[in-house]
Parts: structure tokens; C-alpha cells; sequence
């Protein structure tokens, strides 16, 4: 799901999971901070770190300023994906019990490294710094051993928003914040198809085609998980 918000402040996102309790997985952007505040009303936010955000200032760090503890946080963060690539698609329940059995000594270990290797540095070492990503929010980071619901990385979501990113100067101003709204809610009905095996333009142009004679008891079989239209209907739709 997408929403539009006109900056950057943290309002939005509290909006936008006003009702919301349960696992939050995301980079450490402030605004989501109140969400994960412990005497939150309407129940409390998880935060689960993101690992790939975490690898990314220390593999830059590795690359180009050529700095050999990154490079090695770099390997020992990779020996932890290696391990979730294979398990990736599997139960929870499966999931749980190799991070239990593989994964969760190599974090364990991964830590205690770092935090050695992080009192001989200067508060600002930029490695440091980099490390200090993580290692200020290691309940976060970790979360994911205990719970298999919770990816290593939001890297899903992250390749949801890259055509949004690729096509930013298209459509820098969307007129309004109703119009940025609109967009939206297309994002949402065009991602939503995409990740249902369904194709967008055939499956929006034959609901608007449907829609207005359609039952309003039936509409769960237009949803893109339901939708099954024939080749003659698809052919007609986009005609």
C-alpha cells in the first residue's frame, strides 16, 4: 500500500498506522519513532532492523575508502544472507529454527566484534559510525532470530518504490496533495496486481470497464487475487 505525504515529518507515518500494531521493518528514519514507543495506546510497534541497510554505509566504506573492518563487517553481515537465502520462502516455524541453529550464533558473534572493534575507534570514525547504525539498535537487528515472519531486510518494499525512484522527474508535481493522493492510490492498485501475477493495464482497464454495472455483493471477484478474466475480456478491455 502507498500514501502520499507532502514532506517528510514524522506526523505522517503516525498517521498512516494510527491504527496499526505489530512488526515494523524499515530504515531508522525518525518519524517512525513514536510508533515504536512502549505506552503506545492503540498497542505496541516493533521495530525489526533492516540488515540491508545496516551492510550498505559499511560495504560503501569498503569500497571506497579501501577500510578493512568494513570490508570484514561486510563478510560477516554476507555469511548471515547466505544462510537466509536458502531459507527464504520457507514456514516461520522452519525459519525460526535455523536462525536458532545457524544464524543466530554468527550475529552473536558478529556483535561482540563489532562492539571490540568499535571502543578502539574515535567517536567519529566514519567505520565507527557506520557500525553505530546497528549496534544502537541491536534489539531491532536481532529481532528477526526469534520471530519467522520478519525478513532479514525490507528489501521487498524497497524494489516496490524503485519505480516510483526512476521515474521522479516524470512527474515531479502532482498539481495538489488530492492529486498526490490520487497517485497513490494507483501505485497501490498497480502494485497490488504486479504482485498478484496479474496484468495492471489489462486488470484496470477491465474493472473500469465492469465496474459500474457490477454488484456491489460481487466486487471481491474483481480484486487482482480473484480476477480471472478470459482472453476475449482482456482482448477487449485494452482494446
Amino acid at each position: 500500500m502507498f500514501h502520499y505525504s507532502p514532506d517528510r515529518r514524522g506526523e505522517h507515518p503516525q498517521r498512516h498506522l494510527s491504527s496499526y500494531a505489530g512488526i515494523l521493518q524499515a530504515d531508522a528514519y525518525a518519524g517512525f519513532g513514536e510508533l515504536y514507543h512502549p505506552g503506545r495506546q492503540l498497542g505496541r510497534v516493533l521495530e525489526a532492523g533492516c540488515w540491508a541497510h545496516g551492510r550498505r554505509k559499511l560495504f560503501d566504506l569498503a569500497q571506497l575508502a579501501k577500510a578493512p573492518l568494513a570490508a570484514e563487517a561486510v563478510r560477516r553481515i554476507d555469511a548471515i544472507f547466505d544462510v537466509e537465502r536458502a531459507i527464504n520462502g520457507l514456514p516461520a516455524e522452519q525459519r525460526v529454527a535455523v536462525r536458532r541453529e545457524r544464524v543466530a550464533p554468527l550475529v552473536l558473534e558478529l556483535e561482540a566484534w563489532m562492539r571490540a572493534a568499535r571502543t578502539r575507534m574515535s567517536r567519529h570514525a566514519e567505520v565507527g559510525r557506520a557500525m553505530d547504525y546497528m549496534l544502537k539498535r541491536w534489539d531491532a537487528f536481532s529481532r528477526f532470530l526469534d520471530d519467522g515472519r520478519i525478513c532479514l531486510s525490507n528489501n521487498a518494499a524497497e524494489r516496490a518504490l524503485r519505480s516510483v525512484a526512476l521515474g521522479r522527474k516524470a512527474w515531479l508535481f502532482c498539481g495538489s496533495d488530492r492529486g498526490g493522493e490520487r497517485a497513490a492510490t494507483i501505485y497501490t492498485l498497480i502494485v497490488t496486481a504486479k504482485l498478484n501475477g496479474v496484468d495492471p493495464r489489462a486488470w484496470l482497464a477491465d474493472v473500469l470497464r465492469r465496474i459500474a454495472d457490477h454488484p456491489a455483493s460481487q466486487l471481491h471477484k474483481l480484486l487482482p487475487w480473484n480476477w480471472n478474466a478470459t482472453a476475449a475480456q482482456i482482448n477487449a478491455a485494452v482494446a
